[in-house]
């Protein structure tokens, strides 16, 4: 009986498994499955990868702005987004390029609310360290962009973390509720943990491959679980 119910158990916990997997899906980043919003995107390799690329409307003068390449068809609240992301700078970009490149999720129909972690790769390795504490951002839009964060709320939404700028770097978000965790790379413990999220816990949306003035930004191997917690 005692082996019996061991063995039910096993089953039991495997279909689980299956179950909680059912909704991890690779995303194929092809046009038929992306809307440009305020970038112009095109296709490319770049280090061997197979790539979307992303620059910035140069009208859209505003930093943290909705300049993404949006994922259609697709409704996120809580899980786990994995991308793989590089930046390089433009020519002739301003002094403060940092090649901002990174992931906007729950963004509603009309792009007017959304929440987004971005990587400064430029800053992760200057010699000086206050732009090193500014490697990594974190903010909601519309109401809470950058500025007013550190203004308010100094080192809270942003982090220090290694990277460099033209080399693949893997950015995976952890969402659950209200709480949003950053990890790069192979890293098992979080390089920014976010308890919360200005929009609150119950909204849900897209997700957006994001950049801003000055960058150049690839993105490759997009991978979404939407396993309920």
């Amino acid at each position: 009986m005692f082996r019996m119910k061991c063995f039910s158990l096993s089953i039991m916990a495997f279909s689980l498994l299956i179950a909680g997997n059912l909704n991890a899906q690779s995303i194929n980043l092809n046009s038929g499955n992306l809307e440009a919003v305020n970038v112009r995107i095109s296709f490319e390799k770049m280090n061997s990868k197979n790539a979307v690329k992303a620059i910035k409307d140069s009208s859209i003068k505003e930093f943290d702005e909705p300049t993404f390449i949006k994922i259609k068809n697709l409704n996120f609240q809580n899980g786990t987004i994995e991308v793989k992301v590089l930046s390089k700078l433009l020519k002739n970009v301003p002094a403060f390029a940092r090649g901002f490149i990174g992931i906007a999720f729950r963004i509603n129909d009309d792009n007017t609310k959304y929440e987004s972690i971005y990587l400064r790769p430029t800053n992760a390795r200057a010699g000086d360290q206050v732009r090193r504490n500014h490697s990594i951002q974190y903010y909601s839009y519309p109401d809470y962009k950058f500025d007013r964060l550190r203004k308010e709320s100094p080192e809270k939404y942003e982090s220090y973390s290694d990277m460099e700028m033209g080399k693949w770097i893997t950015m995976r978000i952890e969402v659950k509720g209200s709480v949003a965790k950053l990890f790069l790379g192979n890293n098992t413990q979080p390089s920014l943990i976010v308890t919360d999220l200005k929009h609150g816990a119950d909204i849900s949306g897209s997700i957006g491959l994001w950049v801003d003035i000055g960058t150049e930004g690839y993105f490759s191997d997009l991978k979404i679980n939407t396993e309920k917690y």
